[in-house]
């Protein structure tokens, strides 16, 4: 046996142990439709909770041997429980990080963005940088420049004319917000001069383009025909800046936002930079983290320099080697890595250790040959990896590893699938990867342009859903942070609908509503080895819970993405409820 299965065991006989002492509960929830997702799919009436833990599950009567005068019942009059949602791929440090900036708005002309700047320059000293958020309606800021009478962006005359005695800076999205480009940052004429940009300024990568008028003068437009800003990192740093203290502030903001919509756990697929991992532990030390969050590392290959491979990664094997270093609300382990990179990524890396909205280093990506050694030593330390799908041929790269190092019963996971034959499906399943997938951008924003590259035959591959099921594959859903509600990618796995044609992507991939939250549950607790501690309810299971606003089985397809959690429930402690729900 395995050592993280023998402790695995040793956990479950604790659980046993602790809860046949039949102690009193804390809650009792009742009258309620308990969509328990044990292996049976039971539906019940009725949950207790005692501690962190989950009491007991079933008919109202069975309630009464764990009630006691010190316990809260709640009358859930029909609501709909489910296990709390876990996020395989959230992102959750930005959403905090985008309370740091003042929002524009909803602004649909310049002049309303000079309104705004204005009035956020009365609020600063002359001289005092103006920093906002996109111009632009969150959380996708689809649509513009459109959305603006003028249909275009404000020069930077527009925005001196609003704030002539202070800097401003309008950043741009994280494109993956919106999953397409281009990216636009807007400054005015005191911003250009502080960062030096003049009519001579050469913009370092082709995808970055500072745009001149007609005497070659800048506009005070930057426009970016990518997915992640470069402008702010290499020219307005130290003003767009997130600091040690915003980045701490903001994790407990960014769990309660999700916690609104049931989530209750997070992992970090894309790997975190050392900052966001300090963030955690900053709100873990002063007992603000009310997420369960499992990090994957994001590796600065810059500081290794020539270290020996070898030795570099069996120094990383204790502590992030299996099983994960943490308890159960804060534990690390894995690396993410993906296969080459770009330019870009090595011109924005250059602001490192700083990673802005990214939370991950830039420059993860190594040759194929390279990463290939990297994983086969991080497959004989037990260091688990995590791969980007979309660096090609990863499943080839996964495939040599496992012919060297077996990866079965690793879990290492492949993030942000897409377009995914039945031969890829056959070795993910050879190989025991877990996978998660990218419904709000594949699906939802970008399935018609998949499927338009895709010749008929292939176009059932966009995310195949119900074939990676099928075949037992563990798939975890994701937010990706945009939107932070995860019945979005529910909804998205159901339903398969685009946005822009309003037709079905791949119809035949879509799986149940049941299915959908088990991937948001079930699938996802596995993902982190903790299937034995959440992801269903079950008695001596840990007490994360989420009361619906609706119930995702029964409610019309298009407002399953609707739903909000009424209450949300995590270690048995409530850290969101709606008032008189």
């Amino acid at each position: 046996m395995r050592r993280r299965d023998i402790l695995k065991a040793a956990a479950g006989a604790s659980i046993a142990t602790a809860f046949g002492q039949n102690r009193p509960a804390d809650f009792v929830l009742r009258n309620g439709k308990i969509i328990t997702l044990d292996r049976s799919s039971t539906i019940a009436e009725a949950i207790a909770t005692a501690a962190d833990r989950i009491a007991a599950v079933g008919p109202n009567a069975a309630m009464a041997a764990f009630t006691a005068p010190s316990t809260r019942t709640i009358d859930l009059r029909g609501k709909t429980v489910i296990p709390g949602l876990i996020d395989s791929h959230a992102h959750m440090d930005r959403e905090g990080l985008k309370t740091v900036f003042p929002s524009l708005g909803r602004v649909r002309s310049i002049r309303d963005i000079q309104n705004r700047i204005a009035e956020l320059a009365r609020q600063k000293a002359p001289g005092e940088w103006i920093v906002t958020m996109p111009i632009g309606d969150p959380p996708f800021y689809f649509d513009v420049p459109d959305i603006l009478t003028e249909k275009r962006w404000p020069t930077r005359q527009e925005l001196d004319a609003a704030a002539p005695n202070n800097p401003v800076f309008i950043r741009s999205i994280w494109g993956f917000w919106r999953s397409t480009p281009p990216l636009i940052a807007c400054a005015n004429t005191e911003a250009l001069k502080r960062a030096a940009i003049t009519r001579d300024t050469v913009s370092p990568i082709p995808e970055l383009t500072i745009e001149k008028d007609a005497n070659g003068d800048p506009t005070g437009v930057f426009i970016e025909d990518g997915m992640q800003p470069t402008a702010e990192l290499i020219w307005f740093r130290k003003p767009t800046e997130f600091s040690r203290a915003d980045r701490a502030r903001g994790i407990p903001i960014a769990a309660k936002a999700y916690h609104a919509f049931g989530t209750t756990g997070v992992f970090e697929g894309h790997g975190v930079a050392n900052e966001v991992i300090r963030a955690y532990k900053d709100a873990y030390r002063d007992g603000a983290l009310t997420m369960r969050a499992g990090l994957v590392f994001s590796p600065d290959w810059k500081s290794a320099g020539n270290a020996p491979l070898e030795s570099l990664i069996e120094s990383w094997g204790g502590w992030l080697g299996e099983p994960a270093s943490g308890d159960h609300w804060l534990r690390l382990a894995g690396i993410y890595a993906n296969i080459g990179r770009q330019r870009g990524d090595d011109v924005r890396a250059r602001a490192s250790p700083y990673t802005g909205w990214a939370g991950f280093n830039y420059d993860t990506g190594l040759p194929r040959e390279r990463l290939k050694d990297v994983l086969v030593q991080c497959a004989k330390n037990d260091i688990r990896a995590v791969l980007n799908y979309n660096s090609p041929g990863v499943i080839d790269l996964l495939d040599e590893v496992d012919r060297e190092v077996s990866l079965k019963g690793r879990r290492w996971v492949v993030v942000h699938i897409n377009i995914v034959s039945r031969r890829d499906i056959e070795r993910i399943v050879r190989m025991g990867l877990v996978v998660t997938s990218h419904t709000n951008s594949n699906i939802y924003k970008e399935g018609h342009t998949w499927q338009a590259r895709l010749p008929r035959e292939r176009q059932r591959e966009n995310t195949p859903l119900r074939d990676l099921i099928d075949a037992g594959v563990k798939v975890g859903l994701i937010t990706d942070n945009v939107p932070i509600s995860l019945f979005w990618p529910i909804w998205e796995s159901v339903a398969r609908v685009s946005r822009v044609t309003n037709e079905r992507i791949a119809p035949e991939q879509a799986i149940t509503r049941m299915e959908a939250l088990r991937c948001a549950t079930e699938n996802a607790a596995y993902l982190t080895f903790d299937e034995d501690k959440k992801g269903s309810l079950e008695p001596g299971k840990f007490a994360d819970l989420a009361v619906l606003s609706a119930d995702p089985l029964l409610v019309a397809e298009p407002a399953i993405r609707d739903i909000t959690a009424d209450m949300t429930m995590v270690g048995g402690k409530i850290v969101h409820q709606v008032p008189n729900r």
